[in-house]
């Protein structure tokens, strides 16, 4: 979901390759019914989009590398200590005023529709902080 709507909101303002993968994800699945249902209410989308694993090839080439957890953050960097100072955590990029500082994003597989509608809400959130950090 995050890779759709970063991949929307940078549309014609930030020439950036945007891409997603999960610590414990299983490759090949499609996007989930709820995420695809939340992208096109944004018209947003996730074409071709496939699951795949964090490996060290896509996190040489990242820029920024955005966990939802602060426990995928630490594994990333254990794992890929070459890595660790382009990782952040997304709610490091929404407004300090909204109190999610360092909070987690759970993933919402599993725990129906409004779970992901919940994290549509943060990610965009932390969209215009993202941006910024993507043309500075």
């Amino acid at each position: 979901m995050a890779e759709g709507l970063l991949r929307k909101a940078i549309a014609g303002v930030v020439n950036a390759r945007v891409s997603s993968a999960g610590i414990a994800a299983m490759p090949g699945l499609d996007a989930s019914s709820d995420t695809r249902s939340i992208l096109n209410e944004h018209q947003a989308s996730l074409n071709s989009f496939k699951s795949r694993q964090v490996d060290e090839e896509l996190l040489c080439q990242a820029d920024l590398i955005i966990p939802m957890t602060s426990s995928h953050g630490e594994m990333i960097k254990q794992f890929f200590p070459e890595c660790a100072e382009r990782v952040r955590l997304l709610c490091d990029y929404i407004d300090v005023a909204e109190g999610l500082s360092g909070a987690d994003v759970p993933d919402p597989i599993g725990m129906g529709r409004p779970a992901y509608e919940e994290v549509a809400k943060v990610i965009t959130l932390a969209l215009p902080g993202i941006i910024g950090k993507l043309e500075g």
